[in-house]
Order: C-alpha cells, then structure tokens, then sequence
C-alpha cells in the first residue's frame, strides 16, 4: 500500500490531528499525528474471530504518525510470520497490527481511538467471508483481498471522499 497522501497538505485541518486513544484500561495509550491512509472492515473468518464480532475495523495510519506514548502492548492472536497482532497486555484489547514486509503503515483499531464515532470504513474486504446479516458502508467491496497494485488509487480516493472526524 502505497503511503503518498494527497490530503496530506490539509491534515491538521481536516483530520482534526493529532489524535489520542488507548485499551480499555489505559494502561497502554497512542498518539496518532498523520491521516489515515485508508478505512476498512474485513470480513475473514479469522478477524471475525478475533473481534468477536462480524468483522474487525482499522485505520491504516503511516507508520511515523503513529506512536505508542505509554505502556508495552504484546504480540497475541496468531503468532505468524506474516501479521503481529498488538495487544495490551493487562485487559488483552486488539489494539493494532503490522504486517510482515509493510512497514509504511500500522492497522490501527479505530475503537482505540478516544473519538471514534466517525470512523466508517471506506472498503471491505473478504466479503466472500461477511456473515449474510453483516453490512457495511463501505464504498468499495472486494470478495477477498484487492490486488496490491489497486491499492494506491483507494488510497487517493479515501484521501478525496474519506469520513474525517467533525469539527472539535
């Protein structure tokens, strides 16, 4: 995924940055001070297991707006070679991921966030997976992951049409 932002030039503005959040204890807390790159919900069975929900949310946030300021999440979920999942260590919330090889970027989970009532995903993938009752309003569905070189227009497309969180 490709982490040029045209909305970038707008970010403090616009994005209403920086923006702060943690687990639901506290006891790990982040500081985030670049826009996201793109909104999702994914549909894979095994974020649906993770979540305990229909599908898990995130943020791609380019990974030097993205900070932990205090606390030392874990790895937990799946241990593989391709994703680490980052827990807090004391109340276990899914916090964020980073994926092996794409260091640009870090998938945040946008309930982490202290104001996060205007996230909506802009795409969702591993739709072939969604539950039959789950929806979204996501402006581009995929039955499984896009291709990686589709990524770079989505990311201009969400810096364009992308939900920003309301005037403070």
């Amino acid at each position: 995924m490709s982490t040029s932002n045209p909305s970038s030039d707008q970010a403090a503005g616009d994005w209403q940055l920086p923006w702060t959040g943690g687990c639901r204890c506290g006891q790990v807390r982040l500081r985030i001070s670049a826009p996201p790159l793109l909104s999702m919900a994914c549909h894979c069975t095994g974020c649906q297991t993770m979540s305990a929900s229909a599908f898990s949310l995130s943020l791609a946030i380019p990974t030097p707006g993205f900070e932990v300021v205090s606390g030392e999440p874990v790895i937990g979920g799946l241990h593989g070679a391709d994703s680490h999942h980052y827990f807090c260590p004391h109340c276990k919330s899914w916090m964020f991921t980073r994926a092996e090889g794409l260091d640009d970027f870090v998938n945040l989970r946008p309930s982490m966030l202290d104001r996060h009532e205007w996230v909506e995903p802009f795409i969702e993938t591993w739709a072939d997976e969604k539950l039959p009752w789950a929806s979204t309003p996501a402006k581009h569905s995929f039955g499984t992951m896009p291709a990686f070189d589709a990524f770079p227009a989505l990311v201009e497309a969400y810096a364009r049409e992308g939900v920003r969180p309301a005037k403070r």
